[in-house]
């Protein structure tokens, strides 16, 4: 099983193919893994990977606290989540690559993009997160969480967590859910930590992750300076709003939108055009 060791924590990744390289940013919120490529709603039809690797290098992983990767109990950003990404570029010895992230990896491939400039050959983005409706639901999983803690500790929510449904099906379990559930020790070192400091390192999470109504990741100014040409594939469901794509398209000065919504999208055609606009950047 290939892992790396970033910023002290392991990080499961695949690579396939051997062209021009491609960070893979998965979807799924905060069960971002590899297997979301293929069984993710907007990407089921076929293979992406497969698809995908017949013209890059991919380099697709599990993002922390997601699948077979570590985690660690701190405040999360989207800063955070690039930093582990460049770091896995750099374990791999890879200096530029095209960037594609799907639901909330857009946020951090945006991220990615305002932090290493150099490394961003071109941004994909697929079915950005954003809109008011995602904002609100993501805060009450956040206080929904927190209540929990507060209600009936953290030892209650480590036997909540080893259900194994995740913060996404379960807002009470966490962040944290997943790897709580895949590892004994992390799920002991969890229950035994201070409830009030965690408590604020969730509550400040949330009103990082979770600040604005269009597509969250960098701010306006920010988005706005991205030089990378970018390529914008639009969704149309409350977590991710075709304002958000809307907003990127406004902001990101070399941006090409797919003026095409769901469900006329499909995977295949989406891995063309991703092949397509790639050719020659």
């Amino acid at each position: 099983m290939p892992v790396a060791e970033i910023d002290g924590l392991e990080v499961y990744y695949e690579t396939r193919g051997s062209g021009a390289p491609l960070l893979m940013l998965a979807p799924g919120g905060f069960d971002s893994t590899i297997d979301k490529w293929l069984n993710a709603t907007a990407w089921k039809e076929i293979d992406a990977l497969d698809k995908l690797s017949s013209e890059f290098q991919i380099i697709a992983y599990d993002r922390r606290e997601s699948g077979r990767s570590g985690g660690r109990v701190e405040k999360l950003s989207w800063e955070l989540y690039a930093r582990q990404a460049k770091g896995l570029l750099d374990f791999l010895k890879i200096d530029s690559a095209f960037v594609l992230g799907g639901c909330m990896g857009c946020s951090v491939a945006l991220a990615f993009a305002v932090l290493f400039p150099r490394a961003t050959r071109a941004l994909l983005l697929h079915w950005p997160v954003g809109g008011y409706r995602w904002k609100a639901t993501n805060r009450r999983k956040f206080a929904a969480h927190a209540s929990f803690v507060r209600a009936n500790g953290l030892s209650a929510v480590t036997e909540r967590a080893k259900k194994g449904k995740g913060f996404r099906e379960d807002s009470e379990s966490g962040p944290w859910a997943k790897y709580i559930a895949q590892d004994a020790q992390f799920a002991d070192a969890f229950r035994s930590q201070d409830p009030e400091r965690y408590l604020g390192i969730v509550e400040t999470t949330g009103r990082i992750l979770f600040d604005r109504d269009t597509a969250p990741g960098a701010t306006p100014e920010e988005v706005m300076g991205i030089k990378a040409p970018a390529f914008i594939v639009p969704g149309d469901d409350p977590s991710h709003g075709t304002s958000a794509a809307h907003y990127l398209r406004e902001c990101l000065p070399n941006a090409k939108f797919w003026n095409v919504m769901p469900p006329e999208q499909h995977t295949e055609e989406v891995c063309n055009l991703i092949i397509e606009f790639c050719r020659g950047k």
